[in-house]
């Protein structure tokens, strides 16, 4: 886990060592009576550090680092952390662990984010939900979002099974709609 070069304040998640070095931010952060505020955010390629051998032994450090930050949350109620991550089962795994330590939507400590226009099928439930997500977009010179944009979708190499499933739910909604003569609904 190092600081992201591309997003100030994040903590990317590559890296063998990077459950080592979360765990050894939490006391320091007791110590000096400020509350630690992370945003957990999958690798960033490129690096020369050492990199976790495979994609299943970075969502395992991944796991084991969220399921760390959500036990301090159930500590410290002042405490915040944003998922930063386009993958279903992480998502999963934070709601399923949220249920489990008893962590409410509408306490805001936990918040979810993705890149505006990809994994819809995740944000949209999740903010009906009640929990806080928030989509962001890169902005900059288009020599630095596009490499940026090609990194993220090589990390996310199930984006396109994502989109398939997307895909798949607009039209069983789109079926339902016209099913129950609802097809143009009004939010209440």
């Amino acid at each position: 886990m190092y600081p992201s070069r591309s997003r100030p304040g994040s903590l990317e998640h590559n890296v063998a060592a990077g459950s080592l070095r979360l765990l050894a931010l939490a006391p320091q952060d007791a110590c000096d009576n400020v509350t630690l505020g992370v945003e957990l955010a999958r690798s960033e390629i490129g690096y020369e550090d050492p990199i976790n051998p495979t994609y299943e032994a970075t969502n395992a450090m991944y796991h084991r680092c969220l399921d760390f930050v959500l036990e301090e949350l159930k500590q410290n109620a002042k405490a915040k952390m944003m998922v930063a991550s386009h993958n279903e089962d992480t998502v999963r795994f934070t709601l399923r662990r949220m249920e489990e330590l008893r962590l409410h939507p509408a306490d805001h400590q936990v918040y979810f984010g993705q890149l505006l226009g990809m994994c819809d099928q995740i944000s949209f439930p999740l903010g009906q939900a009640g929990y806080p997500v928030y989509k962001y977009v890169p902005y900059g010179p288009v020599m630095e979002v596009l490499p940026y944009l090609s990194r993220r979708t090589l990390e996310n190499s199930s984006l396109m099974k994502g989109a398939r499933r997307e895909r798949q739910l607009l039209w069983l909604e789109l079926l339902r709609r016209l099913r129950t003569g609802s097809l143009f609904r009004r939010p209440a």
